[in-house]
């Protein structure tokens, strides 16, 4: 636990004096929450705006832990780091793991500027319909990223092309989970996919939290289910550590070449 504790807080300091994580984290949100705003600006949705934050917000989220918590995994390859992390006394996975919630912590502050920055232009204050159900959703969104962005570093070790998945993964999952609308008007097969991704259901959750949660059987229920699918995304991840951890350990593909 303290390995990983120790791990977090570092990462929070180096990701932070990296100008493009410093990008991503401040001018990301302030330019999606302009963006948003002046697309959902005559729109039907009488409380737009708190969509039009928290889908910024989640959308800057993401992209923080594209190019940071996955982009770890490049970066300590070309700097020659990663194959001593691996052979480290300490387990490779709570190093990694530590990387991933220090990125998701600081990450989550994009929300709270994209916040800042809908009351700048609009002067308008948010409505939130249920506070603490959104409280309880947005950390279950924190552990949902952090899930899904441990499971794809593990697979962006065993390939060199770290950058360009990298760079291909950030749009898909923004339209994929529905980050700035609902998932419904997307084709069939495409829900579908949808609904495998964690992210996808805590999404839910969270609007449920901004409109109001009227019944609370329904949102015990969409909880439920985005709880399970964290945890087959966690057992998965695991699974794919195994699996990888013996090819790693055949094919030497820790090295940049």
């Amino acid at each position: 636990m303290n390995v990983i504790l120790q791990t977090i807080r570092l990462q929070i300091r180096n990701s932070w004096v990296r100008p493009m994580f410093r990008f991503c984290l401040i001018v990301n949100p302030i330019m999606n929450t302009f963006f948003l705003y002046m697309m959902f600006l005559n729109s039907k949705e009488t409380n737009f705006l708190a969509y039009v934050v928290f889908g910024s917000g989640l959308m800057a989220l993401w992209g923080c832990i594209c190019f940071s918590s996955i982009g770890d995994i490049n970066r300590e390859r070309y700097m020659g780091t990663l194959p001593l992390i691996y052979a480290s006394p300490t387990s490779f996975g709570y190093i990694i793991f530590g990387k991933i919630v220090g990125n998701t912590i600081l990450s989550m502050s994009a929300i709270v500027i994209s916040y800042f920055t809908a009351r700048i232009i609009t002067r308008d204050r948010i409505q939130i319909g249920s506070p603490g159900y959104l409280v309880i959703s947005l950390i279950l969104a924190m552990i949902s990223f952090s899930a899904i962005a441990l499971c794809i570093a593990y697979l962006l070790m065993i390939s060199r092309k770290t950058t360009l998945y990298m760079n291909l993964l950030e749009i898909p999952i923004i339209m994929l989970c529905g980050f700035s609308y609902p998932i419904e008007i997307l084709p069939q097969w495409a829900q579908v996919i949808a609904k495998l991704i964690p992210i996808t259901w805590v999404i839910k959750l969270i609007r449920m939290s901004i409109s109001g949660v009227i019944s609370v059987r329904e949102y015990c229920k969409m909880f439920f289910i985005s709880t399970i699918s964290i945890v087959v995304c966690i057992l998965f991840t695991w699974w794919l550590y195994i699996i990888i951890d013996r090819q790693i350990r055949v094919k030497a593909t820790l090295e940049v070449s």
